[in-house]
């Protein structure tokens, strides 16, 4: 580093434009610096929506692997598996993204994961209404993990740009403006050294002009 700043020609129009370079990085830094602050508000506010998401996605299944006990029960074990798998496996999710920050996070979109007994797939005949309670409160709960890998996915993404603006953050408080404000005190005090021999070499000639006289 030393090296690097010796080769910088001592100037006044170098010493302006590392200022102004400092000027710069020092306002990027302010401005990264919030930008993260405001990142951590957002990941800890989505951390705290997939708590609560997690509570209601698991607290859903228990409810339907009741309501599949039940069946198992009414039904017998055969006939729900076989019913199982006559149903429609099929499901339309939508993808997309949106903005958070400038950060692109996923969009999932799921239309109809209630559906009814006659749109099931199962023969409404031969099954009871226990499996159209256990499918319904499946398909619930299908609905909140959808919604709860939307919010993950979410996070992740926060996390990856809150990670990346930290090192930018810590590359400009760390390096790169003391790098900058090194060079503008080296090229500083070189030029006051400058100023100072020029002020006593003019002495010098003064006072030979002076003796000659």
């Amino acid at each position: 580093m030393a090296a690097a700043i010796e080769m910088i020609t001592p100037t006044r129009m170098e010493l302006l434009k590392l200022k102004q370079r400092v000027s710069l990085a020092q306002r990027g830094y302010d401005l990264l610096t919030e930008k993260k602050d405001a990142l951590v508000i957002e990941f800890f506010e989505i951390l705290r929506r997939i708590k609560e998401a997690r509570v209601g996605a698991f607290e859903q299944l228990s409810t339907s692997y009741r309501a599949l006990s039940i069946c198992f029960a009414v039904m017998g074990t055969i006939e729900t598996r076989q019913a199982s798998k006559e149903a429609k496996r099929e499901l339309q999710v939508d993808t997309s993204t949106r903005h958070i920050m400038g950060i692109i996070v996923p969009t999932l979109r799921v239309e109809k994961v209630e559906r009814t007994a006659l749109t099931r797939g199962y023969s409404i005949h031969a099954t009871s209404s226990v499996l159209d309670d256990a499918s319904r409160e499946f398909e619930k709960a299908l609905k909140l993990l959808i919604e709860l890998a939307e919010l993950e996915e979410s996070a992740r993404a926060i996390a990856k740009e809150l990670e990346k603006t930290k090192r930018r953050v810590n590359a400009l408080d760390y390096i790169i403006i003391p790098r900058l404000k090194a060079t503008v005190k080296f090229i500083a005090m070189r030029l006051d050294e400058m100023e100072r021999e020029n002020f006593s070499r003019l002495k010098r000639i003064k006072a030979m002009f002076e003796a000659r006289a």
